[in-house]
């Protein structure tokens, strides 16, 4: 981490078989990037008197059942969305990062929350009444476009997790996962790729549907063979071929 290296996005290919950032990036609802795009202080027409709200670390920025009014555009910081199981168990659907959009459902008609969305760290967000997101989308056409693939991105997401809940075992959907971190998140460095900010072996088993242990296993394994190097702060994938190769 201490080290000054060059960083090239996602967009810059691995290799000939690996795709494209651009179109992965509409795969999960919660990682389509919309800074300094759609934040309103961005588009011209738009006043600059819109709520930029900062939340603390372990704070909600809304729970289930709440009124859904608001839609958020990340300016800072990470924010968990998530939900509780019958059993009280929490289920993560999503870690969002700078420049990303959630509460996006009040859009279609959704009336009361049914997730909660939780402050990782200190973080910032530009909050807009659904009422306003309206009138936005009528004054700019690549605004209606944006949410467009936003439900159609929720809906892919909502396929490729049910049929991984199915048709894979714990490890293969864990090897998947940080697949589409690095693809999402990653930066090269020469051959490897590395993630900062990795999140606890808790929430990739809440997002995985697995537990800690396993994910703690998993993870131990993949080090062993040199694919990865891990700590709180970071991720390291040593070879994205062969970490693809893990999955089942």
């Amino acid at each position: 981490m201490g080290l000054a290296l060059n960083y090239t996005n996602f967009d810059t290919p691995l290799n000939q078989n690996t795709i494209a950032m651009k179109d992965q990036s509409l795969w999960f609802l919660e990682n389509i990037d919309v800074t300094g795009i759609f934040c309103p202080q961005k588009l011209s027409g738009v006043s600059d008197s819109h709520d930029h709200k900062v939340f603390k670390k372990g704070e909600y920025i809304y729970l289930p059942d709440q009124s859904s009014d608001k839609i958020f555009f990340l300016v800072e910081g990470r924010v968990k969305i998530g939900t509780m199981g019958e059993n009280g168990k929490e289920i993560t659907k999503a870690i969002l990062n700078t420049g990303e959009v959630f509460g996006e459902l009040s859009m279609i008609g959704e009336e009361k929350r049914r997730d909660f969305a939780y402050a990782m760290e200190e973080s910032k967000a530009c909050v807009l009444t659904s009422a306003e997101m309206n009138k936005m989308m009528k004054d700019h056409s690549s605004i209606s476009m944006f949410f467009m693939k936003v439900m159609g991105s929720r809906v892919l997401d909502m396929e490729s997790r049910l049929e991984s809940l199915v048709f894979k075992d714990s490890r293969s959907r864990i090897v998947e996962y940080l697949l589409e971190l690095v693809k999402k998140r990653g930066q090269r460095v020469g051959y490897e790729w590395v993630v900062r900010k990795f999140i606890t072996h808790q929430e990739i088993a809440n997002l995985t549907a697995t537990s800690r242990q396993t994910v703690t296993t998993v993870l131990n394994e993949l080090r062993t063979k040199e694919l990865i190097t891990f700590n709180r702060k970071r991720l390291l994938v040593r070879d994205l071929d062969k970490l693809d190769a893990e999955v089942a």
